[in-house]
């Protein structure tokens, strides 16, 4: 019981954390609030270390928060930002996906499979989101806003599904067969192994090439969308569902992120608070999602998805000038 609550008080202080965080920020951004130059650096580390905890155990990548959070209440440039969410979604992955392996809740198989597809696509939309921006200056607020709304249906499908703790699949499909898509894990809530299998795989990868391109795109980690893809298409477990959706951010980030770094789209300023922050973050946040029971995943999963959603809607009509 003690273990218990200290798993759900890091998950408080962390949420916390990044809620002061925000109204500082939304002070001097908003109300001009005279603040230190080295308040944004040193406020970066803080908000990314929070983030970091919380993202892991979302099964999101970090930069789905760090983007239109970021965005929002920091005085950046939008193409900087998104540049620096896909680093941000990257180091979050790779600082908790060997712990995930490690703990049989990351499926190699599944991950590799729909990052051969999701990663294609996120080269295509790094570069197209890059075009928008420099063609069409208001373009990017209206799909901006499209991403918030998209943010909301799927978190409409989440709150209304059933049994997405523990789907239960009849039958695999063909390519689930052919690539042996199974795997186990032992689930401390149950005090035993859980097995599983997926199936409507042909459908998830279709799904994983849109996903993929519009995270290159916007600058976000594919986490997002993946866990869904995940837990209610292919029917995996949801520990399982949020696990190996970092394993497939980890390995579609990086072509996404070289497009922005060639085009110059990375800043130090903004990236160096943000990794560190990121990467002890990140280590927390693996640590938690092996803990937690997959109730309370799915509950945090739901409400970082919701806030993001709500911010994406927000920058989209403040860029526009509606609000």
């Amino acid at each position: 019981m003690a273990g218990e609550k200290g798993v759900y008080g890091l998950i408080a202080i962390s949420l916390a954390m990044l809620f002061v965080v925000l109204i500082i920020a939304a002070a001097g951004t908003y109300f001009h609030v005279k603040l230190p130059v080295e308040f944004w650096s040193v406020s970066l580390f803080f908000l990314t270390f929070a983030i970091g905890i919380l993202a892991p155990v979302a099964g999101v990548g970090g930069g789905v928060i760090f983007v239109p959070v970021v965005s929002a209440f920091y005085p950046f440039s939008i193409t900087f930002v998104r540049g620096a969410g896909l680093v941000m979604a990257q180091v979050n992955a790779l600082v908790s996906v060997p712990k995930f392996l490690r703990a049989g809740l990351a499926s190699l198989r599944i991950g590799l499979l729909a990052a051969t597809v999701a990663g294609a696509a996120a080269i295509a939309g790094a570069k197209v989101g890059i075009w928008v921006v420099k063609a069409f200056p208001q373009g990017k607020y209206y799909i901006q806003m499209a991403l918030g709304i998209l943010l909301l249906f799927i978190f409409a499908i989440m709150v209304t599904s059933k049994r997405v703790e523990f789907p239960e699949v009849k039958e695999m499909d063909k390519i689930a067969k052919i690539f042996n898509l199974t795997g186990a894990y032992y689930e401390p809530a149950l005090g035993r192994v859980v097995e599983y299998k997926v199936t409507r795989t042909g459908l998830a990868l279709l799904a994983f090439a849109g996903v993929g391109f519009i995270a290159g795109m916007f600058g976000l980690g594919a986490g997002w969308a993946n866990v869904p893809v995940l837990n209610l298409i292919m029917g995996a477990p949801i520990k399982v569902a949020t696990s190996t959706s970092m394993l497939i951010i980890a390995l579609t980030t990086t072509p996404a992120a070289c497009v922005y770094l060639a085009d110059g789209a990375i800043l130090p300023l903004i990236m160096i608070p943000a990794v560190v922050g990121m990467f002890f973050g990140s280590r927390l946040g693996a640590w938690l999602t092996v803990k937690a029971r997959p109730k309370v995943v799915r509950y945090i999963f739901l409400a970082i998805m919701l806030f993001a959603a709500i911010m994406d809607i927000y920058r989209g009509l403040h860029g526009l000038g509606y609000i």
